[in-house]
Protein backbone atom coordinates (compact mmCIF):
# COMPACT_ATOMS: atom_id res chain seq x y z
CA UNK A 1 0.00 0.00 0.00
CA UNK A 2 1.05 3.64 -0.91
CA UNK A 3 1.00 5.94 1.73
CA UNK A 4 0.46 9.76 1.01
CA UNK A 5 2.83 12.01 2.42
CA UNK A 6 1.55 14.01 5.47
CA UNK A 7 1.37 17.67 4.26
CA UNK A 8 2.44 20.61 6.29
CA UNK A 9 -0.03 22.81 4.42
CA UNK A 10 -3.56 23.44 3.40
CA UNK A 11 -4.39 24.90 0.04
CA UNK A 12 -6.39 27.68 1.16
CA UNK A 13 -6.68 29.16 -1.89
CA UNK A 14 -8.91 32.21 -1.54
CA UNK A 15 -9.73 34.34 -4.19
CA UNK A 16 -7.51 35.94 -6.70
CA UNK A 17 -7.81 39.77 -7.52
CA UNK A 18 -8.12 40.91 -10.75
CA UNK A 19 -4.36 42.34 -10.02
CA UNK A 20 -2.78 39.11 -9.02
CA UNK A 21 -4.18 36.73 -11.56
CA UNK A 22 -3.12 39.56 -14.63
CA UNK A 23 0.55 39.63 -12.80
CA UNK A 24 0.06 35.98 -12.69
CA UNK A 25 -0.24 35.62 -16.31
CA UNK A 26 1.92 38.44 -17.40
CA UNK A 27 4.64 38.04 -15.01
CA UNK A 28 4.87 34.52 -14.27
CA UNK A 29 7.38 33.96 -17.20
CA UNK A 30 9.86 36.67 -16.05
CA UNK A 31 9.66 36.00 -12.24
CA UNK A 32 8.29 32.13 -12.49
CA UNK A 33 9.76 29.08 -12.24
CA UNK A 34 7.83 25.69 -13.14
CA UNK A 35 8.07 22.80 -11.20
CA UNK A 36 10.20 20.21 -12.50
CA UNK A 37 11.65 16.82 -11.12
CA UNK A 38 15.10 18.04 -13.18
CA UNK A 39 17.40 19.89 -10.83
CA UNK A 40 18.09 23.74 -11.69
CA UNK A 41 21.28 25.40 -12.97
CA UNK A 42 21.01 28.51 -10.93
CA UNK A 43 23.67 30.39 -12.45
CA UNK A 44 21.73 29.88 -15.33
CA UNK A 45 18.54 31.03 -13.65
CA UNK A 46 19.48 34.38 -12.46
CA UNK A 47 22.64 34.91 -15.37
CA UNK A 48 25.09 35.28 -12.64
CA UNK A 49 26.78 33.55 -9.55
CA UNK A 50 25.97 35.37 -6.49
CA UNK A 51 25.03 34.01 -2.64
CA UNK A 52 21.40 32.21 -2.93
CA UNK A 53 18.49 32.05 -0.64
CA UNK A 54 15.85 30.00 -0.48
CA UNK A 55 12.67 31.03 1.31
CA UNK A 56 9.71 28.50 2.17
CA UNK A 57 5.97 29.93 2.40
CA UNK A 58 6.44 33.38 1.53
CA UNK A 59 2.89 34.40 2.37
CA UNK A 60 2.18 37.45 0.26
CA UNK A 61 5.81 38.12 -0.29
CA UNK A 62 6.39 42.07 0.99
CA UNK A 63 9.02 40.24 3.49
CA UNK A 64 10.91 38.59 0.37
CA UNK A 65 10.72 41.97 -1.96
CA UNK A 66 11.65 43.69 0.98
CA UNK A 67 14.71 41.80 1.73
CA UNK A 68 15.84 41.51 -2.24
CA UNK A 69 15.60 44.72 -2.78
CA UNK A 70 18.16 45.24 0.32
CA UNK A 71 20.43 42.81 -0.82
CA UNK A 72 20.95 43.13 -4.47
CA UNK A 73 23.73 41.08 -4.00
CA UNK A 74 22.00 38.28 -3.29
CA UNK A 75 19.06 36.06 -5.26
CA UNK A 76 16.86 34.43 -3.94
CA UNK A 77 13.71 31.76 -4.54
CA UNK A 78 10.89 31.97 -3.01
CA UNK A 79 8.17 28.60 -2.51
CA UNK A 80 4.47 29.22 -1.84
CA UNK A 81 1.45 26.97 -3.13
CA UNK A 82 -1.30 29.92 -2.60
CA UNK A 83 -1.73 31.55 -5.60
CA UNK A 84 -2.86 34.66 -4.42
CA UNK A 85 0.49 35.22 -2.84
CA UNK A 86 2.14 34.85 -5.60
CA UNK A 87 0.49 37.12 -7.53
CA UNK A 88 0.91 39.52 -4.68
CA UNK A 89 4.90 38.88 -4.86
CA UNK A 90 4.73 39.24 -8.92
CA UNK A 91 3.41 42.77 -8.10
CA UNK A 92 5.69 43.72 -5.86
CA UNK A 93 9.30 42.62 -8.31
CA UNK A 94 8.09 44.74 -10.62
CA UNK A 95 7.02 47.50 -8.72
CA UNK A 96 10.35 47.23 -7.64
CA UNK A 97 12.10 46.25 -10.73
CA UNK A 98 13.53 43.56 -9.22
CA UNK A 99 15.79 40.83 -10.73
CA UNK A 100 17.18 38.81 -8.15
CA UNK A 101 14.18 36.85 -7.29
CA UNK A 102 12.88 33.58 -8.63
CA UNK A 103 9.26 31.94 -7.31
CA UNK A 104 7.71 28.52 -7.40
CA UNK A 105 4.56 27.72 -6.82
CA UNK A 106 4.47 24.12 -5.57
CA UNK A 107 5.37 21.91 -2.37
CA UNK A 108 8.20 22.96 -1.07
CA UNK A 109 9.56 19.28 -0.06
CA UNK A 110 9.05 18.52 -3.66
CA UNK A 111 11.07 21.29 -4.87
CA UNK A 112 13.96 20.82 -2.45
CA UNK A 113 13.89 16.89 -2.85
CA UNK A 114 14.10 17.79 -6.68
CA UNK A 115 14.99 20.77 -8.24
CA UNK A 116 17.43 22.64 -5.96
CA UNK A 117 20.52 20.94 -6.03
CA UNK A 118 22.94 19.60 -2.76
CA UNK A 119 25.52 22.09 -1.30
CA UNK A 120 23.26 25.12 -3.93
CA UNK A 121 22.18 27.35 -0.82
CA UNK A 122 23.72 29.83 1.75
CA UNK A 123 20.71 30.51 3.16
CA UNK A 124 17.14 28.82 3.77
CA UNK A 125 14.57 31.02 5.20
CA UNK A 126 11.24 29.54 7.31
CA UNK A 127 9.59 32.31 8.62
CA UNK A 128 6.41 31.94 10.42
CA UNK A 129 5.24 28.88 9.28
CA UNK A 130 1.93 27.49 10.10
CA UNK A 131 2.00 26.21 13.65
CA UNK A 132 -0.79 23.58 13.39
CA UNK A 133 -1.35 24.20 17.32
CA UNK A 134 -3.56 20.85 17.82
CA UNK A 135 -1.39 18.74 19.50
CA UNK A 136 -3.16 15.85 16.83
CA UNK A 137 -1.81 17.56 13.76
CA UNK A 138 1.79 17.72 15.31
CA UNK A 139 2.61 15.92 12.86
CA UNK A 140 1.83 18.65 10.27
CA UNK A 141 4.29 20.79 11.50
CA UNK A 142 7.29 21.24 8.85
CA UNK A 143 10.20 21.27 10.99
CA UNK A 144 10.83 17.15 11.62
CA UNK A 145 13.72 15.87 11.74
CA UNK A 146 13.38 14.67 7.86
CA UNK A 147 12.73 17.94 6.62
CA UNK A 148 15.73 19.47 8.66
CA UNK A 149 18.05 16.70 6.86
CA UNK A 150 16.72 17.90 3.62
CA UNK A 151 17.65 21.31 4.42
CA UNK A 152 21.34 20.52 5.43
CA UNK A 153 21.96 19.01 2.22
CA UNK A 154 20.86 21.87 0.14
CA UNK A 155 22.83 24.54 2.35
CA UNK A 156 26.63 24.98 1.73
CA UNK A 157 29.04 24.14 4.62
CA UNK A 158 28.47 27.64 6.64
CA UNK A 159 25.04 28.32 4.92
CA UNK A 160 22.19 29.27 7.69
CA UNK A 161 18.90 27.67 8.25
CA UNK A 162 16.84 30.52 9.37
CA UNK A 163 13.32 29.62 11.09
CA UNK A 164 11.07 32.21 12.86
CA UNK A 165 7.66 31.53 14.83
CA UNK A 166 5.27 33.70 17.04
CA UNK A 167 3.99 30.79 18.76
CA UNK A 168 5.98 29.60 21.75
CA UNK A 169 4.98 25.99 21.85
CA UNK A 170 6.26 25.69 18.27
CA UNK A 171 9.48 27.68 18.82
CA UNK A 172 10.48 25.04 21.55
CA UNK A 173 9.68 22.47 19.48
CA UNK A 174 11.79 23.83 16.41
CA UNK A 175 14.46 24.15 19.36
CA UNK A 176 14.67 20.51 20.63
CA UNK A 177 14.85 18.97 16.46
CA UNK A 178 17.31 21.09 15.76
CA UNK A 179 19.55 21.24 18.90
CA UNK A 180 19.56 17.12 17.78
CA UNK A 181 20.02 17.43 14.33
CA UNK A 182 23.17 16.50 13.24
CA UNK A 183 25.12 18.73 11.34
CA UNK A 184 23.88 21.64 12.55
CA UNK A 185 25.00 24.70 15.05
CA UNK A 186 23.15 27.44 17.12
CA UNK A 187 24.51 30.74 16.28
CA UNK A 188 23.37 32.15 19.52
CA UNK A 189 25.01 29.07 21.37
CA UNK A 190 23.38 28.09 24.60
CA UNK A 191 21.56 31.32 24.65
CA UNK A 192 18.90 29.41 22.51
CA UNK A 193 17.14 31.61 20.78
CA UNK A 194 18.53 34.73 18.35
CA UNK A 195 17.97 38.49 17.99
CA UNK A 196 15.99 39.24 15.07
CA UNK A 197 18.64 39.78 12.63
CA UNK A 198 18.53 43.59 10.68
CA UNK A 199 17.60 41.66 7.32
CA UNK A 200 14.45 39.83 8.16
CA UNK A 201 11.43 42.95 8.33
CA UNK A 202 9.00 42.83 10.75
CA UNK A 203 5.66 42.20 9.21
CA UNK A 204 2.96 44.04 9.99
CA UNK A 205 1.02 40.71 11.13
CA UNK A 206 4.30 40.88 13.71
CA UNK A 207 3.57 44.46 14.72
CA UNK A 208 -0.03 43.68 16.09
CA UNK A 209 1.11 40.62 17.58
CA UNK A 210 3.67 42.88 19.42
CA UNK A 211 1.28 45.30 20.46
CA UNK A 212 -0.55 42.33 21.54
CA UNK A 213 2.32 41.13 23.84
CA UNK A 214 2.79 38.05 21.75
CA UNK A 215 6.39 37.04 21.46
CA UNK A 216 8.60 35.81 17.99
CA UNK A 217 11.32 33.31 18.37
CA UNK A 218 14.23 34.04 15.75
CA UNK A 219 16.73 30.69 15.33
CA UNK A 220 19.42 30.36 13.63
CA UNK A 221 21.51 27.32 12.99
CA UNK A 222 24.27 26.78 10.83
CA UNK A 223 25.59 23.69 9.10
CA UNK A 224 28.86 22.64 10.34
CA UNK A 225 28.97 19.50 8.63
Amino acid sequence: MTHRPIRSFVRREGRLTPGQQRALDRLWPRYGIDYDRAPLVLDTVFGRRAPRILEIGFGNGESLAEIAANQPEQDFIGIEVHRPGVGHLLRELEARDLDNVRVISHDAVEVMKHQIPDDALDGVYLFFPDPWPKKRHHKRRIVQPEFVQLVRRKLKLGGVFHLATDWEDYAGHMLEVMRAAEGFANTAADVGYSPRPPYRPVTKFEQRGQRLGHGVWDLLFERVI
